[in-house]
């Protein structure tokens, strides 16, 4: 992928994970909430900062460093230098995703009349939060994937992609329960690349396929009625 990598979607996460409290009143109330459950909340936030260090470590600057090392970047009411360090990155992060996200949107705007319809359908209407059901190779040129897009934010049931005039293809076969996070694609000469990033496992695939067919498929009731529940 050119645009949403790994290590964009790793430096994402070190921004939600850079939350301040706003005032110290609310960094208070927060103690106080989490002890009245029995819990200790800078000792939580120790943990989260464990798991996150390695990723916080690669994309923030040394300057952080120290609060990261002696734990205060969460276990402390922010002094007004750490404010300043989190604004500062934090707008610098802003400029630069919003300019990732303009320039693959020009590049895709400067091909979508040249994609097979299909291919635009699905990258248009957003897969974000699929779950991988299946992957199945029927033929060489062919593979067929289906999603249960019950929690995302088009199509609301499982949906079988079938691709079709596949010369390319490095998706597991044993690939059930991957989530879809996001998508590029590009032309080629009698089709397109579609290169997706995946989470559980964190993966990179690329399907270089002529075309796409999109085939919504009935849910079990049981399962439209949880999906609703879900969504109420």
């Amino acid at each position: 992928m050119k645009y949403f990598t790994k290590a964009w979607y790793e430096e994402m996460q070190v921004a939600g994970f850079l939350v301040l409290p706003e005032t110290e009143e609310d960094w208070q109330e927060e103690l106080d909430y989490y002890r009245e459950e029995g819990k200790d909340l800078r000792e939580l936030n120790l943990r989260n900062l464990a798991d996150m260090r390695e990723s916080l470590m690669r994309y923030l600057p040394e300057t952080f460093h120290p609060y990261i090392y002696d734990g205060t970047l969460v276990t402390e009411y922010p002094t007004p230098e750490l404010r300043m360090l989190v604004n500062r990155w934090e707008r610098d992060y802003e400029r630069r995703m919003e300019e990732l996200s303009d320039q693959y949107q020009q590049d895709f705007e400067s091909i979508k009349v040249e994609l097979p319809p299909n291919a635009v359908e699905l990258v248009d209407n957003g897969l974000h939060d699929a779950v991988v059901r299946s992957v199945e190779r029927p033929s060489e040129d062919r593979l067929v994937l289906t999603l249960d897009c019950s929690g995302g934010f088009y199509y609301f049931t499982d949906v079988r992609f079938t691709f079709e005039g596949v010369t390319y293809s490095d998706i597991p076969a044993d690939f059930k329960g991957a989530w879809w996070l996001c998508d590029e694609i590009y032309k080629t000469e009698d089709g397109f690349d579609l290169h997706t990033l995946f989470d559980s496992p964190m993966t990179e695939t690329v399907i270089r396929a002529r075309d796409v067919k999109i085939e919504p498929r009935k849910m079990p009731l049981m399962r439209r009625l949880q999906t609703w529940y879900r969504r109420r």
